[in-house]
């Protein structure tokens, strides 16, 4: 129980006031100190961001000793336990148990969190080890709308009511709703098929949001989606992916959103409530620990509390250095990931890189493409084609030795391989999808990359490739979406309607990420949850060298009416 001083409790008119500080993370996806295991050392982006916890903690630390811990919460709006090597290390091959706590939920806890929304990327590595992570958090882990298939109630907590207890004065509560995405039907279908549903967040927010306010003063909600209304879901769920912002509109006696899963920054944004007319918070730190969000609520008191003002900003872990005390507790933690992924496993005949695998036919991509197909081919005898996107532009195997990280980071998601059944048409409807990447030029340029990049993320833009012959094609971008795809080719002869082939894909795209036509509701021929990046790991151990030569080739072109586009390539 925390008291205040008595200069902290101020009588005006006969009202009590008081500023609550509620701290807010998200999207940290596995980065406990700011290193970056691909490249073995430490992080820095073009932004000179920082990240991870250790940071987040002296941060967090710092707003504390400003405030008072007492006027004081943390939250966290998910995708905690998967995204770096350290994730999939404690996932898959030291698992966490009872005894070993993961290194994510080690550091939570002894930073002190108050509370955290279960973002999608919790349930990759399955509910097995996501309840026994949840176990092992000191705070609840929330989600309002993962409900139980078979009793149709929460599997989560779906709120928590905390207390702000004052000396000399009235005690404040604090009502705390965690939302999750419906994507996760989708994405993690494996997992979570005829197990849990996942409702929208605003049907879910109407109904609990008044239980909530009817027991708090303040409503503050830890939203697991993007605060603009979109969605990769196309007609697969019938609630939107991001939709933190209709939320605060739709949604009466909320009086704060902290917002994840877009990768985003958002300071502070106002949304008026359509039914109270009264103005609701959001605001979203960037990703990864680059950002701590710090909302602060002006309350007053007379026989109740009042909010009368809020506002937040972000504040940047780069200008901090980290917490020596999560250092010291998980440095070992730390260090045995650092061995695994510094494993030699074998040579590289020559240096691969993914810069340009955006733009151009690269042997790095190949290679991924190259060792789907070849797993696919055990399992069918139509010709198979393999999909695969330029995950991490910054991807790059040396001449030399070649370690884990080295080909990790070409494959930076812990995705599985699955082959499906499609038709000439189908594949080709599913290339058109994929150029969509590209914003329509009038002529070859050159161009920056910016200058013929859409608003589409690298995981959403799919190269194909040809495992016994190859597939050949070009993307016209001079076309508008839809009528981008030219020359599509099989072992030199153009591709029927009719014609099948087997096609290697990751299992969010076969899940429907993306909103791909045809490939959610093709045939399955080859689901054995082989995770792609071990498949790449285990065929450099098995052949020993990585040769760039034999994979190399230039099977897709990105042409304007014909002619090759020029990409600057520094652009």
């Amino acid at each position: 129980m925390f008291g205040l001083r008595p200069d902290e409790l101020t009588e005006v008119s006969g009202l009590r006031t008081f500023t609550l500080t509620v701290m807010g993370s998200t999207d940290l996806h596995g980065n406990l100190f700011n290193w970056d295991y691909y490249l073995d050392r430490e992080f820095d982006d073009f932004a000179h961001n920082d990240v991870g916890l250790a940071k987040i903690s002296t941060l967090v630390s710092q707003v504390r000793a400003d405030v008072g811990r007492h006027r004081t919460l943390l939250l966290d709006a998910g995708d905690t336990i998967q995204g770096t090597p350290l994730a999939y290390y404690y996932a898959k091959v030291e698992p966490i148990t009872r005894a070993h706590v993961h290194p994510m939920a080690a550091a939570m806890n002894a930073i002190g969190y108050t509370a955290a929304a279960v973002g999608n990327h919790e349930f990759n590595y399955g509910l097995q080890v996501l309840r026994t992570f949840e176990r092992q958090l000191e705070f609840p882990l929330l989600a309002a709308n993962a409900l139980d298939v078979t009793t149709g109630q929460p599997a989560f907590p779906p709120y928590v009511i905390k207390t702000v207890w004052r000396t000399g004065g009235p005690p404040l509560r604090v009502g705390i709703l965690g939302l999750t995405n419906p994507g996760i039907a989708v994405w993690d279908r494996a997992h979570v098929e005829g197990v849990l549903t996942f409702p929208g967040l605003v049907e879910q927010a109407l109904h609990w949001v008044p239980e909530v306010r009817s027991k708090s003063d303040l409503v503050v909600i830890a939203a697991h989606s993007g605060a603009d209304l979109s969605s990769s879901l196309g007609d697969q769920v019938p609630f939107p992916e991001n939709c933190a912002e209709l939320v605060a509109e739709t949604v009466p006696g909320v009086d704060a959103v902290l917002v994840g899963h877009a990768h985003v920054e958002i300071p502070q944004r106002f949304v008026t409530n359509k039914v109270t007319g009264r103005p609701v918070l959001l605001t979203e730190p960037l990703f990864w620990g680059k950002r701590l969000s710090l909302m602060e609520f002006d309350l007053r008191y007379d026989q109740r509390w009042e909010l009368v003002a809020s506002r937040s900003e972000v504040l940047s872990s780069a200008s901090v250095e980290e917490d020596p005390r999560i250092v010291r507790l998980l440095r070992h933690d730390h260090a045995k990931v650092v061995d695994y992924v510094n494993a030699r496993i074998g040579t590289c005949a020559g240096a691969m890189s993914a810069a340009r695998s955006r733009f151009e036919d690269t042997p790095a991509l190949r290679f991924i493409n190259h060792v789907q197909a070849l797993e696919i081919a055990k399992s069918t005898s139509l010709p198979v084609v393999s999909l695969c996107a330029p995950f991490n532009r910054a991807a790059a195997i040396p001449a030399g030795e070649v370690s884990i990280r080295d080909v990790a980071g070409l494959y930076i998601f812990d995705n599985t391989l699955v082959g499906v059944r499609l038709t000439g048409a189908q594949l080709r409807d599913f290339l058109e999808e994929s150029a969509r990447y590209f914003r329509q030029v009038s002529g070859p340029g050159p161009f920056s990359a910016a200058e013929v990049s859409a608003d589409v993320p690298d995981y959403n833009f799919d190269i194909a490739y040809g495992l016994t012959a190859p597939l050949t094609y070009s993307i016209d971008i001079a076309q508008p979406v839809g009528s981008r795809i030219t020359d599509l080719r099989f072992g030199g002869e153009p591709v029927a309607d009719s014609f099948e082939f087997a096609v290697a894909v990751n299992n969010y795209r076969q899940a429907g990420g993306g909103d791909f036509p045809h490939i959610a509701s093709a045939p399955v021929l080859h689901n054995q949850q082989q995770e792609i990046r071990q498949l790449l790991i285990d065929w450099v151990k098995a052949a020993g060298v990585l040769n760039p030569a034999d994979f190399t080739g230039s099977d897709w072109r990105l042409v304007a009416a014909g002619s090759p586009v020029e990409v600057t390539p520094n652009g």
